[in-house]
């Protein structure tokens, strides 16, 4: 079953000048280390168990789908859900007609040398829309930063929401893993509608444009179904400055 937001991913061209830039809005960032597939990351640990991860590539790797989305902007891309089950999650989103990879290893050394090591299910099409899964080998905890307090204040993710064409359609490739039914939902300051999806203590809001008017017509067009937005926990009136967020588009609410 899955149980709530991982990780929300946000690809960036200079992993060195993300880490300053979010530490100027207030953010506690841990370096987190080298993947054996040409990134590195920085991760912002959250008081909810979530983090934010800062990836960038130091060499360039075109067959990465992450690569490609850097090159038409970067930002928030893509997302990842907890499971305690991932074989059997991975088998119900294909009975919904999800297309996913079979489970495979992947691995992180961090800065202290320690190997953290877990097993990651993507989906072949759809990704950023369904979620890729994860479960660890090494102990989560030593996967997520422990850091997790924050001068300004954000202690975890409210709120994802993801561009989409049609929301009943993409609800149902969750229908299997999650207890709930897709709840209807009006997004007014996107001139958006859809469904909302409660995992765990995140809720993933499904939303497509109601006119050519809506941002997220537009998005569709250049990026296609992909995570658009992130709301996260803190106090009233924080505010994140946009540019530098490295074309995340977070909020706190």
């Amino acid at each position: 079953m899955l149980r709530g937001i991982d990780h929300l991913v946000i690809v960036v061209p200079e992993l060195e000048a993300a880490i300053a830039a979010y530490r100027g809005l207030g953010f506690t960032v841990t370096p987190g280390g080298r993947h054996p597939i040409g990134t590195h990351n920085a991760l912002v640990g959250l008081a909810d168990g979530a983090y934010l991860e800062l990836i960038a590539f130091f060499e360039p790797a075109a067959q990465h789908r992450w690569y490609t989305r850097l090159q038409q902007g970067g930002g928030l891309i893509d997302f990842c859900m907890q499971t305690d089950a991932l074989a059997a999650d991975v088998a119900a989103l294909r009975a919904a007609g999800a297309a996913i990879a079979d489970p495979r290893p992947l691995s992180r050394v961090r800065p202290d040398g320690y190997e953290l090591r877990w097993v990651l299910s993507i989906p072949e099409v759809d990704a950023g829309v369904v979620p890729f899964l994860i479960e660890d080998d090494t102990p989560r905890a030593e996967r997520v930063p422990q850091k997790r307090l924050h001068r300004n204040g954000i202690t975890g993710i409210r709120n994802l929401t993801v561009a989409v064409e049609d929301p009943s359609v993409t609800a149902a490739l969750y229908a299997h893993v999650l207890d709930g039914s897709a709840a209807p939902i009006q997004r007014f300051e996107f001139d958006g509608s859809g469904v909302r999806l409660i995992i765990g203590a995140h809720t993933v809001d499904l939303i497509a444009p109601r006119s050519a008017r809506s941002p997220l017509a537009g998005w569709l067009k250049q990026r296609g179904q992909s995570p658009y937005a992130a709301t996260l926990a803190g106090p009233a009136g924080v505010l994140l400055e946009q540019s530098f967020l490295e074309q995340a588009r977070l909020s706190v609410g």
